[in-house]
């Protein structure tokens, strides 16, 4: 899990320590934000006073938590606050995932992959020597061809045909 578990672990922390501070109604009042939606729900009585809701969503990279809502005269009225600290984790989160995804490529890249990649599949000799003078040996890979002999495709027995 690594890393990723432990952003998870922040956002938790966040989400926990966000929840008690707007049930406890200790937050700056010049950070909340009214939305007002006319929506006409059939059958639905008119709040008299906000009630306390939780939830949390996203608009153009801002992160905003869902304070209070009251819904009158065919109206939703939500109430919502800035959640930097959470905004500030999804950051941290998307610069950690880019620093081993987003890798600038070049020109030359393409052809380093390849030799790279052919370094893998053509064998190579390479000798061991001891530090003791006395003995020297070399290892080398053997190589396999991936050739089809005509005597084992011969071999291939097919099923019998019903009748």
């Amino acid at each position: 899990m690594g890393y990723y578990g432990v952003f998870i672990g922040l956002q938790y922390r966040n989400d926990i320590a966000m929840m008690k501070v707007l049930d406890s109604n200790v937050y700056e009042k010049a950070h909340l934000l009214t939305i007002r939606i006319p929506v006409s729900i059939p059958y639905m009585n008119d709040d008299a006073d906000f009630e306390r809701v939780d939830g949390k969503f996203e608009h153009e990279g801002e992160v905003y938590r869902l304070v209070k809502q009251k819904y009158a005269q065919d109206t939703l009225t939500v109430v919502c606050v800035k959640d930097y600290e959470d905004k500030r984790i999804n950051q941290a989160l998307s610069n950690y995932v880019k620093s081993f995804t987003d890798k600038a490529t070049d020109q030359h890249s393409n052809s380093k992959v390849t030799i790279n990649f052919i370094k893998d599949y053509i064998p190579q000799a390479f000798s061991l020597r001891s530090v003791a003078a006395g003995w020297t040996t070399s290892v080398t890979y053997n190589s396999f061809h991936n050739i089809l002999i005509s005597t084992f495709t011969a071999s291939v027995i097919h099923p019998p045909e019903r009748a």
